[in-house]
């Protein structure tokens, strides 16, 4: 992935020292089993490239790729499913009628086909808004799931706050995976769910003779929903060495970042991106202060680092979309061009190092045109 270092602008990155001593508590075990359990179940592939490896420096480079995870080709039917089933479980335990509800939700893409397909296979309706950019493809692949879908005309926080809007009818439920004050258990579970991705990483990793966990973790990162789930499973107090945590976003929204280095949750004005599921201007008030409290360092990479990112890993066999490719593109980022050796310092990171990229979506769900 070379370029031109001159025509490169300066690295948008920071480095927070220390981090790696926090804890909190795991998620629930339970969470595992009930995926297990699911028609169609199966662990998504953990590639070693190494190729990357060579590239980058370190000592093994690994993929996790959620390119086609319980029929879909991203990591978000993990929180979606876990999510509905347990709001349908209270709705039953507290002698709810039995007719359908709809579950409302805003996305960019995958979150809403999630809940949408989940929906589905519940015997349950799903109404999910769309805001600006999303691919066309994308939005009919929510309906194709049977859902109603409304386009909104403007950002990714305008599609949140008209679900909001949406969903307080009775027979309603917001299933949305960002948090705000009155709206954070839901969301949580969605985080549980995505917890399933990572004790797959710790058995695959175990049986590639790598049995103490990586040495760092790169994720996409939108509002912060998965990344809050990566932080509490590396930094629960049961795990022994703690690996560094890399956050990535498209420059357009970079929100944790600015939030990290502000030292407070803040919004960001968003733009164009082809990193569609990462274009959020607001993180989670429930992810936040695991983002604050866990993540070893942030960095927000151009659509062109995506794009070469997306390229990389087709090269080597990896269908991964431009919000999955993120994870490699701000490694890569971190680890090359000026500064490179503070930064790789700062993470912690040699030529033994274990490195884990969260390739959170497969090409299928992003339709955007990433070649150059």
């Amino acid at each position: 992935m070379p370029e031109n270092a001159s025509s490169l602008p300066a690295l948008r990155w920071t480095v927070r020292p220390g981090v790696r001593t926090w804890r909190c508590a795991p998620a629930p075990a339970e969470v595992r089993d009930f995926h297990a359990a699911l028609p169609g179940y199966a662990p998504t592939p953990l590639t070693e490239l190494p190729p990357l490896a060579a590239e980058l420096g370190v000592g093994r480079v690994f993929v996790k790729d959620e390119s086609c995870r319980l029929g879909l080709p991203a990591f978000k039917a993990l929180g979606a499913s876990w999510a509905v089933h347990r709001v349908l479980a209270e709705r039953t335990a507290a002698g709810s009628g039995p007719g359908p509800v709809t579950l409302v939700t805003a996305t960019d893409g995958n979150h809403g086909r999630a809940v949408a397909r989940t929906a589905r296979l519940h015997g349950q309706h799903a109404h999910v808004f769309v805001p600006r950019g999303v691919h066309p493809r994308a939005v009919a692949a929510i309906a194709g799931e049977g859902a109603e879908v409304t386009e909104v005309a403007g950002p990714y926080d305008e599609a949140v706050r008209r679900a909001a809007e949406a969903a307080v009818t009775p027979d309603a439920i917001l299933v949305q995976d960002s948090a705000w004050p009155g709206h954070e258990r839901i969301p949580g579970w969605i985080v549980e769910g995505y917890s399933t991705l990572c004790a797959e990483i710790d058995e695959q990793l175990a049986a590639r003779g790598v049995r103490e966990g990586p040495d760092l973790v790169s994720v996409p990162v939108g509002v912060g929903s998965l990344a809050q789930a990566v932080v509490t499973h590396y930094r629960s107090p049961d795990r022994g060495r703690a690996p560094a945590l890399l956050s990535v976003e498209p420059e357009a929204a970079a929100c944790v970042l600015a939030s990290l280095v502000q030292g407070e949750a803040v919004s960001v004005a968003t733009g164009e991106t082809a990193m569609a599921g990462l274009n959020c201007g607001t993180p989670s008030s429930l992810a936040w202060p695991y983002l604050y409290g866990g993540l070893d360092a942030a960095v927000a990479v151009p659509d062109s680092a995506g794009a070469r990112a997306v390229a990389r890993l087709a090269a080597l066999g990896v269908s991964s979309g431009p919000c999955g490719a993120a994870a490699l593109a701000g490694l890569h980022a971190a680890l090359t061009g000026a500064g490179a050796d503070e930064r790789r310092t700062a993470l912690g990171l040699d030529a033994t190092s274990v490195v884990v990229l969260l390739s959170t979506e497969g090409t299928a769900a992003n339709p955007h045109r990433t070649a150059e």
